[in-house]
């Protein structure tokens, strides 16, 4: 079955209230944090419930508020599976621009860095070239060959944490210590199951381009083994809102969820066989029909 062809009628799907049911959690039963690393109070709560996702109802994107960006968070992943390491590239060869705040002159030299330099401790580092003598190991590249030779193990998994560079007092080699990227793959009568567990979670800004870009890679995985992507699970520890967020989020809360759109490939997409050739203008959006755009949530740096 080709991925394209996973998806209910759009008139059959179900409207997922669980995006929005999370942002209501949290802010209900969450404990107010004073102190951040980003100097900005927080609402946080830590065990909510995982997302689970059927990819026959439609991707992970949420519809309480208009998402322009899913293509830059799609490119995003798929520069991170590569080992891009630096903005510039994530920017030019994968239109994800919005890194630069994180990797300035004065962020970079407090941790002794290039500016513009993620770190080789970063997602691209982790994913793509794991330090591992006498040479880089490619966990992306292991797990598909994994799951096309032994599909009955529970054994596939990538983690973006390489524990000893990442810590402050001088072991920090990431200019932002992961805060998603730990999956794990399973595959079940010829289905594919993948859970992405999230260690920090801004759940009015990141979560949604985190939802968008991991299920848009179960359906990689699925297109270059062969399996039908079925469930999508993202599980959190630190989930959070930040103080200046709240009004918004409160407005999506107001907001009814809608049904969820089908990410497809596209032709020239589906000619794929390498997963490091995937970008942006492979995945189309059909049938995405969000409540207005809430353009001015702060972002907490």
């Amino acid at each position: 079955m080709s991925v394209n062809d996973i998806y209910l009628p759009h008139e059959r799907k179900v409207a997922d209230i669980q995006y929005r049911q999370s942002l209501a959690t949290i802010l209900a039963y969450g404990e107010k944090v004073l102190s951040t690393p980003q100097g900005v109070p927080a609402i946080t709560y830590i065990g909510l419930s995982p997302m689970v996702f059927k990819m026959k109802n439609g991707v992970p994107l949420v519809t309480e508020r208009a998402i322009p960006f899913w293509k830059s968070a799609i490119g995003e992943i798929c520069g991170f599976i590569n080992g891009v390491t630096k903005e510039e590239v994530l920017e030019r060869e994968f239109s994800c621009s919005w890194w630069k705040p994180w990797v300035t002159e004065e962020k970079a030299r407090e941790i002794g860095f290039e500016p513009g330099d993620l770190g080789p401790a970063s997602y691209g580092g982790a994913f793509h070239s794991f330090p591992y003598p006498p040479e880089p190991f490619n966990q992306i590249s292991h797990a598909i060959n994994q799951l096309k030779k032994y599909p009955y193990v529970r054994t596939v998994h990538i983690t973006p944490w390489i524990p000893y560079w990442i810590g402050r007092g001088g072991f920090q080699r990431a200019a932002v210590s992961p805060c998603h990227g730990w999956m794990f793959f399973r595959v079940i009568n010829a289905r594919l199951w993948m859970q992405m567990h999230q260690r920090s979670a801004d759940f009015p800004v990141g979560v949604p381009a985190n939802m968008i870009q991991y299920a848009a890679l179960l359906l990689m995985f699925g297109h270059v083994t062969g399996y039908t992507p079925d469930t999508f699970v993202h599980s959190f520890f630190d989930t959070h809102i930040y103080e200046d967020q709240i009004p918004r989020v409160q407005e999506m809360i107001r907001r009814t969820p809608r049904r969820l759109p089908s990410l497809f490939l596209t032709k020239e997409g589906l000619a794929i066989t390498d997963i490091f050739d995937f970008r942006p203008r492979h995945f189309e959006l059909r049938d995405y029909n969000p409540h207005p755009a809430i353009k001015d949530i702060p972002v907490a740096v």
